[in-house]
């Protein structure tokens, strides 16, 4: 049945990165078709060196003649085809970044429109209002802190040179000398040698069972 009403299906058409390997594949080939020309082209030129001139060397010079011609229509329809791979190529980039321009106008587009409903949640006013606030609330605490660092009893303005003035009256009424050391804090001079022998020279005194001096007038009685 297919083959008498046909399909409805229809044959996608080719994209450009498919043509381009298209029109690489057959690069290569062109290519392997002039390696093949070059070997023969070769053979051509060993054969002419080893003959003499002659008909057998024109004949062989014609074949390479004819070898040669081909090989210059392939190496024309290789860089045909390469020409239109790169313009292949040259359009698909350009296709490319033409889509990412769209893409990021399409990004743009969406952020420009949620910055526009994010800004309209902000009063500029009431911002400038908030940073008035705070100005002054930083300047009464600067007050409040002023105010209570203030000194009492000091003049505000002094001048050093009356301060200089007193400080040099000060010194010469001040009495700098030290105080003599007390006599409780004086070191005890040493006893003479001979005083101590002298004394362990005497006699000592007797004393009765009380632990008093015993009178010798008391025995006598």
């Amino acid at each position: 049945m297919n083959r008498l009403f046909g399909t409805s299906k229809k044959t996608p058409k080719p994209t450009l990165p498919d043509a381009i390997a298209a029109t690489d594949t057959r690069v290569d080939a062109v290519e392997v078709k002039i390696k093949k020309l070059d070997a023969e082209l070769a053979k051509y030129r060993d054969q002419m060196k080893k003959m003499r001139d002659g008909p057998g060397k024109n004949a062989i010079k014609n074949k390479a003649l004819r070898v040669l011609k081909q090989k210059k229509l392939y190496e024309t329809q290789r860089e045909q085809l390469q020409q239109q791979s790169f313009n292949m190529e040259q359009a698909c980039f350009t296709t490319e970044n033409l889509r990412n321009v769209i893409s990021t106008v399409d990004a743009m587009q969406i952020a420009n429109k949620e910055m526009q409903k994010q800004y309209k949640k902000i009063d500029i006013n009431k911002i400038e209002s908030i940073q008035d606030d705070m100005e002054d609330l930083f300047e009464q605490a600067n007050d409040i802190q002023e105010s209570l660092g203030r000194t009492y009893g000091v003049p505000e303005e002094i001048d050093d040179e009356e301060l200089e003035a007193e400080l040099d009256a000060l010194g010469d009424e001040l009495n700098f000398e030290e105080e003599e050391e007390p006599s409780y804090l004086q070191e005890t001079p040493e006893l003479p040698n001979a005083g101590l022998s002298e004394l362990e020279g005497t006699e000592t005194t007797k004393v009765d069972e009380l632990g008093l001096p015993e009178n010798p007038m008391r025995n006598v009685a």
